[in-house]
């Protein structure tokens, strides 16, 4: 994955927009971990320093061949030290932490599946990042250390084109301040003239608009997927979901007041989706337009989906379905553009997965159960697996390659 630095300056005065590159192939790629030569010592004596000495040398993590994945952190004065990592299956995380005389901690998990996971230490019961690993991944309240194990057939980075993520600010007219966005383009986008199709990807409730290229891998994915010829190249778009910090998306509405105000659909249609079509080269209508999300973005596509259907050719929704106040609800919100038949012709592909084992699973069923009930054609795939980015990671393998297909 390549980078983009540059800036532009909108016509207005009053707007201006700063596109800041970053290190996404250090950021979305962590190495591969286990830098330690044969024979090189994990942690190595204190050595001594202009204000005495200091700690010993300590790598974290490291990654055998095996894909066992020992975590090490200097806590010399701690009693206790735990691994948070959830997308890590119990079974391979079951190794526990003990400490050396030199007062480094040290667990060894595995095998672990090939992916991209975050972790945290739990220090004494405080998180903490690892401090000997620089790659992280950003949530909405606060920073996760990553790391990869490669072998993956869908994600690793591997000799092919790359395209290039940028971080993106602009101002949101609908929310009064700027906001940020992630916004992948495909390999060969900086040196041809040519539009692209432009798919809106959103994340899950907790997370924001850098889960999808760190964790997510969804640069990395897109890239293999165009590099084989399986999927369109196109703009990828990853919003920030929250419009607040503990908020998921909704509004402030006062008791009483009716329905909460829906900020990031405001955001989404009077800002983001205008700031895309007016910097980037992106084909406009429904059959060069798709919009997915997980969990929470599932429920905000949903939202924005069926109020703007004449805008979407595909929709997808992953590890979700109708969220909050139920189907009926939503059904009596949406009824409109759900029994208008002139616009189930544009939409060429309207399509959900959800894990065996994953919470939603009923939202999901009763969701793709209304969709049917309205003279939709679902498709529906109950995957295995639960409510992890490994799911959502072949979800957007599935998912990528059936858009900008129809004729």
């Amino acid at each position: 994955m390549h980078h983009r630095n540059w800036g532009r300056t909108a016509a207005s005065a009053m707007l201006v927009v700063f596109f800041t590159s970053f290190a996404f192939a250090q950021q979305a790629a962590p190495p591969t971990v286990g830098g330690t030569a044969a024979g090189q010592p994990a942690t190595r004596p204190a050595a001594r320093g202009p204000r005495g000495p200091q700690g010993p040398a300590v790598i974290s993590p490291e990654l055998a061949a095996d894909r066992h994945i020992t975590f090490r952190i200097l806590a010399p004065h701690a009693q206790a030290v735990r691994l948070n990592a959830g997308d890590i299956p119990a079974s391979a995380r079951a190794g526990q932490f003990t400490k050396d005389d030199n007062g480094v901690w040290e667990a060894t998990i595995g095998p672990v599946d090939p992916g991209a996971y975050r972790y945290l230490f739990n220090v004494d019961d405080i998180p903490v990042i690892d401090p000997r690993n620089p790659a992280t991944s950003e949530s909405n309240n606060n920073c996760w250390s990553l790391l990869y194990v490669p072998g993956s057939d869908i994600s690793d980075t591997v000799d092919v084109p790359h395209g290039a993520v940028a971080s993106v600010h602009y101002q949101s007219s609908a929310l009064g301040r700027t906001r940020r966005m992630h916004v992948y383009t495909p390999p060969g986008y900086e040196t041809s003239e040519q539009k692209f199709p432009v798919f809106y990807l959103l994340h899950g409730a907790g997370d924001c608009d850098d889960s999808w290229t760190s964790v997510g891998r969804a640069g990395f994915i897109l890239d293999n997927l165009i590099a084989a010829g399986k999927a369109k190249p196109m703009v990828v778009v990853m919003p920030a979901g929250h419009t607040s910090a503990a908020g998921f998306g909704g509004g402030r509405g006062a008791p009483g007041a009716g329905p909460r105000r829906d900020e990031f659909t405001e955001d989404f249609t009077k800002d983001i989706k205008p700031f895309i079509e007016k910097n980037y080269r992106v084909l406009t209508g429904p059959a060069n337009t798709a919009i997915a999300g997980l969990s929470m973005g599932g429920a905000q596509t949903l939202n924005i989906g069926f109020s703007q259907l004449d805008q979407f050719g595909y929709i997808g929704v992953f590890s979700s379905g109708i969220l909050g106040g139920g189907t009926s609800s939503w059904e009596e919100q949406h009824a409109q553009m759900l029994d208008d038949p002139s616009l189930k012709a544009g939409l060429k592909l309207l399509w959900l997965s959800t894990g065996s084992d994953d919470s939603l699973l009923k939202n999901t069923h009763a969701t793709v159960d209304l969709l049917k009930k309205h003279g939709f054609n679902p498709v529906f795939i109950e995957s295995t697996g639960g409510h992890t980015w490994i799911n959502w990671r072949n979800y957007l393998k599935e998912f990528a390659p059936q858009l900008f297909t129809a004729s």
